[in-house]
């Protein structure tokens, strides 16, 4: 799987090679000497991944990353530096970085990285895609259908719907009716699916 790699390291020999390395992997390429350079570059909407150097001396990996989860760019982190670093690497792994390489290294094992960062981008990507999709759905539900639509969901029968809300089991079967049309469901299962991927989607409440 191939996809457009970010490459960020302030030295420009590590930055070139490494550069030709992941391009003869396939992927398309963008590098930069500096990390201010990559933070002013739009987000692209296609897979890809971010592969940058932990210790640079205007902003180091971990602000990299920090800044992009701040400003919402959802793109895998791949981090490298020159010496181990527990402390760092904790610290990486906890903000969702995919791997943290120690340089000299492998370079088997950061194009191995970089599949799984793309594997892993290209699955969050259609995940959003299809929670973006259900959202427009459920957004054209009533406040009376879309809870209608969780108690069917939860597997309650028209009649105990009917009471729990106090309104008549035909208010609720028509109700019931524009909810399938509105989200597309084809079969209760359908809607259960449904109604249990755009949950899983959203993002946790605040505590």
């Amino acid at each position: 799987m191939t996809g457009t790699v970010f490459l960020v390291d302030d030295d420009a020999s590590v930055l070139s090679a490494v550069a030709r390395l992941i391009r003869s992997a396939g992927h398309r390429v963008e590098a930069f000497a500096s990390p201010r350079e990559f933070l002013e570059r739009s987000q692209v909407d296609q897979p890809g991944c971010l592969v940058v150097d932990l210790r640079m001396p205007e902003v180091n990996g971990l602000e990299v990353q920090e800044a992009m989860t701040r400003a919402g760019r959802q793109i895998p982190v791949i981090l490298m530096s020159g010496q181990a670093d527990i402390q760092s690497t904790v610290k990486a792994m906890q903000g969702g970085a995919i791997d943290f390489l120690i340089k000299p290294f492998d370079e088997q094992l950061l194009l191995e990285a970089i599949h799984r960062a793309i594997t892993h981008d290209t699955k969050a990507r259609a995940a959003r895609a299809e929670h973006d999709i259900l959202a427009a759905r459920f957004n054209l539900l009533t406040p009376r259908e879309h809870s209608v639509c969780l108690l069917v969901a939860a597997g309650r029968l028209n009649k105990q719907i009917a009471g729990e809300l106090g309104v008549s089991e035909k208010t609720i079967k028509a109700h019931r009716a524009k909810v399938m049309k509105k989200l597309r469901a084809q079969s209760l299962a359908e809607l259960v699916r449904m109604v249990d991927r755009f949950s899983e989607g959203k993002p946790a409440a605040a505590s």
